[in-house]
């Protein structure tokens, strides 16, 4: 997997802490995570897991993409080399962006690279738009109200993303999936919803 351009997600949680004046502890009641774990995210001692910073995202009222680097002017055209690709490490896994944090269209994919037993949390999801996802690699498990869908390398899977729905790694083995979300309300940041909240 390619490694050449990582994020350095502590940096970057701390400059949008700053920016929006939130002192460690108040961003850690509004987030329900702990300041001690956000002093060890922002000092580069531990990687969020996906929960994490989508609870920080939302805190901070940001997509989950500002914790790719710094801002940039949103383009209508988007041509990103795999060299370029934002790689966030994350626990049990690491995630891609694919550009969707410079573009001025409600489309926002990314890949998931999940370890075995990565998955999305305890408690369901919903947001506004649609949810396309393909399986790359490995075995990805969706469950969409009450039906569960077993994706293998070449499936995929499309549907309204107000439908409850949550997903894990459910192979012995790494697992990588493209997500893409779109026709979300233009308010809506569905990144930062998309993965319920728990303790990181």
């Amino acid at each position: 997997m390619n490694e050449i351009n990582p994020v350095n997600v502590g940096e970057n949680l701390k400059r949008l802490r700053t920016e929006r004046g939130f002192s460690m502890r108040a961003l850690a009641k509004s987030s329900g995570l702990s300041a001690n774990a956000l002093s060890m995210i922002e000092r580069g001692r531990t990687s969020p897991s996906v929960s994490t910073l989508y609870k920080l995202a939302d805190a901070l009222n940001v997509p989950v993409t500002a914790f790719f680097g710094t801002p940039e002017e949103r383009q209508q055209v988007i041509h990103l080399l795999a060299s370029d690709r934002a790689r966030v490490p994350i626990v049990r896994g690491t995630w891609e962006g694919l550009g969707g944090e410079k573009f001025t269209g409600r489309v926002e994919p990314f890949v998931l690279n999940l370890d075995t037993g990565g998955d999305s949390g305890p408690t369901p999801m919903a947001h506004t738009g649609h949810e396309f996802v393909f399986c790359l690699a490995g075995y990805i498990e969706y469950l969409v109200e009450a039906d569960r869908y077993l994706l293998s390398p070449g499936d995929s899977l499309l549907f309204a993303a107000h439908l409850i729905h949550r997903w894990r790694n459910s192979g012995q083995g790494p697992a990588t999936v493209l997500i893409v979300l779109s026709g979300f309300a233009e308010s809506d940041h569905p990144l930062g919803t998309h993965v319920p909240r728990q303790t990181g």
